[in-house]
């Protein structure tokens, strides 16, 4: 899909059902970096996405550093570039 505009509903349930795999909770779960190899269809996959009732993944924020070479010199914990999966509920990809 590289580079092809995506734009059928079905076309993009194909798609994400490709780059999606079981998630715990029974539904599915795709990775932000899968759906931004796609390219051009990669906005059309996160409206699809958004549309489906599909969330993004909260991370657990990281305990900040500690010892000599923590965030005490500086170091600071860097910024979360933003969620870095999405999950779909059950039955989601299911046409």
């Amino acid at each position: 899909m590289h580079g092809k505009k995506l734009s059928d509903d079905d076309e993009i349930r194909r798609v994400v059902a490709r780059l999606a795999r079981p998630h715990r909770s029974g539904g599915s779960v795709i990775e932000r970096s899968a759906i931004l190899a796609e390219g051009t269809g990669s906005a059309a996959i996160f409206r699809w996405i958004t549309d489906h009732e599909g969330t993004a993944e909260l991370a657990a924020p990281a305990a900040p550093p500690r010892g000599l070479h923590g965030s005490g010199f500086g170091g600071g914990v860097t910024p979360s570039r933003g969620p870095a999966r999405y999950v779909l509920p059950t039955g989601a990809l299911v046409p």
